[in-house]
C-alpha cells in the first residue's frame, strides 16, 4: 500500500506472491489515458449542449423530451468517467504526465469546480495507519451508524454544487484579500471528502502556488458562468444554470452510490490491520459493461486498487484475473469480490439498521437502569 509495506503473510494472503503475479502491469499507457479522457470529456460536452439546444431548435415536443433524457443520461456517464481521472492523477508518476494533468484541469477540473488540488489528500486514504481513522477524509463508519447517515450522505448532492460555486466565487477572493483566512480555509474547505470533520494538513509553498493558480481559474470560470446569460441572451435567469445544476446533482448522486459500494465501512475509528482493510474494500468483477458505467476508470476494482495503488486503471481487470487464478483458494483476496453494487449496498443498509437497533436497545436499557423507583 502507498507509503507502507504490508505484512508478508496475513491470514492466507501473501502480498509478495500477489505482487509477483502482476509485476509487469505497473506501467501506465499514456495513449490510453489521453484517448479515453479526451473522448469522454469532449463527448460529454456535446451531449450537455444537446440537452440545451434540442428544445431551442425544435421546441418541447415529446420526441425532444425523450432526446433530452437520452442526452442527460449519456452526459452523466461520460462526465463521470472524465471526472474520475482525478483519482488517477494522485497515483500517476509526477514525471511524464504533466501535460495530462494540465489538460484534465483545463477541460474538466476547472469546468466542474473540482480542480486537482482538492484531491491531493487522497493519499491519506491509502496509508495503512490512517485508513478508516480520523486522518482519513474518505471514510465514515456507515455500517456502525443508523440508515440516516447513508440518506444524508446521498442527500448532500442537492447542495454541493451550490457550495462549490460559493467556495470559488466568494471564499477564494476573501482569502486573497484577507490572507489570515487561508489556513482555516485550506484545512476545512479545500478537500473532496467523505468525512466533513476531516482536517487537511498544511501544504508546502509549492502546493499552495498550485492551489492559488487553480483557484484563480475557477473564480474566472465562475464569474463567466454567472454572467453569461445576461451578456449572451439578456436573461437574468440563465436556463443553462438549471441544466448544469441537474447534471451536477446527477453526477454527485451516481458517485455517492458508487462510493457506498467501494467499502464495507465496518471500522469505527481505530487503526485496522492489513487484512481488515483488505476485507473492508470491495471488487466488482462481474457484469463488466454495467459495472464500468457506475464504477469507471477502475473504481469497480477498489480492493485491488488498495492493494496496488499505482497499478494503472487500464490493467486492473487483467490484474484481477491473474490474482483470482493464481492465488490460493484460502486467500483473503477472494473474499473482496461482491456480486453487484445493489447487493453490497443492501448489505450495508442492513448492517446500519442492525447497528441502529442495537444502539436503541442499549439506550433503552440505560434509561431503565436510571429510573428512580417511586416512593
Amino acid at each position: 500500500m502507498s507509503g507502507n509495506t504490508p505484512d508478508a503473510s496475513c491470514h492466507g494472503f501473501r502480498f509478495s506472491e500477489a505482487r509477483t503475479l502482476i509485476s509487469d502491469l505497473q506501467r501506465p499507457n499514456q495513449t490510453i489515458y489521453w484517448v479515453d479522457f479526451l473522448c469522454s470529456i469532449l463527448a460529454g460536452h456535446v451531449f450537455l449542449h444537446g440537452i440545451f439546444l434540442l428544445p431551442w431548435f425544435y421546441g418541447f415536443t415529446p420526441q425532444v423530451w425523450a432526446g433530452m433524457a437520452v442526452c442527460y443520461v449519456l452526459t452523466l456517464i461520460l462526465y463521470m468517467r472524465a471526472l474520475m481521472f482525478i483519482h488517477e492523477l494522485v497515483h500517476l508518476p509526477e514525471k511524464g504526465f504533466t501535460a495530462f494533468r494540465i489538460a484534465w484541469n483545463a477541460l474538466c477540473g476547472i469546468f466542474f469546480f473540482v480542480p486537482s488540488f482538492l484531491y491531493y489528500p487522497h493519499v491519506d486514504h491509502h496509508r495503512r495507519k490512517h485508513y478508516g481513522t480520523e486522518h482519513d477524509g474518505e471514510y465514515l463508519p456507515l455500517s456502525n451508524r443508523g440508515p440516516w447517515m447513508i440518506a444524508v450522505f446521498i442527500g448532500q448532492a442537492l447542495f454541493l454544487p451550490l457550495l462549490a460555486i460559493f467556495r470559488f466565487a466568494v471564499i477564494s477572493p476573501l482569502c486573497w484579500i484577507v490572507p489570515s483566512l487561508r489556513p482555516l480555509v485550506h484545512r476545512h474547505l479545500s478537500t473532496m471528502v467523505v468525512d466533513p470533520f476531516y482536517e487537511r494538513p498544511d501544504a508546502s509553498p509549492k502546493v499552495m502556488r498550485v492551489v492559488l493558480l487553480q483557484e484563480v481559474l475557477c473564480f474566472a470560470w465562475c464569474v463567466w458562468f454567472l454572467i453569461r446569460g445576461g451578456l449572451l441572451r439578456d436573461q437574468w435567469l440563465d436556463p443553462f444554470w438549471l441544466i448544469a445544476y441537474a447534471v451536477g446533482v446527477g453526477i454527485l448522486i451516481l458517485n455517492e452510490v458508487r462510493t457506498l459500494g467501494a467499502h464495507r465501512w465496518t471500522n469505527d475509528g481505530g487503526e485496522m490491520s492489513f487484512s481488515e482493510q483488505l476485507l473492508d474494500s470491495v471488487n466488482y468483477p462481474n457484469h463488466a459493461w454495467a459495472s464500468e458505467l457506475w464504477g469507471p476508470i477502475g473504481t469497480r476494482f477498489h480492493a485491488l486498487h488498495h492493494l496496488f495503488p499505482r497499478l494503472p486503471y487500464h490493467n486492473l481487470g487483467k490484474a484481477h484475473r491473474r490474482l483470482t487464478e493464481g492465488l490460493p483458494a484460502d486467500s483473503l483476496y477472494h473474499q473482496t469480490s461482491a456480486e453487484s453494487l445493489f447487493t453490497e449496498i443492501a448489505a450495508l443498509w442492513r448492517r446500519s439498521r442492525a447497528s441502529d437497533s442495537r444502539e436503541t436497545k442499549s439506550s433503552e436499557a440505560a434509561d431503565s437502569n436510571n429510573v428512580v423507583p417511586s416512593i
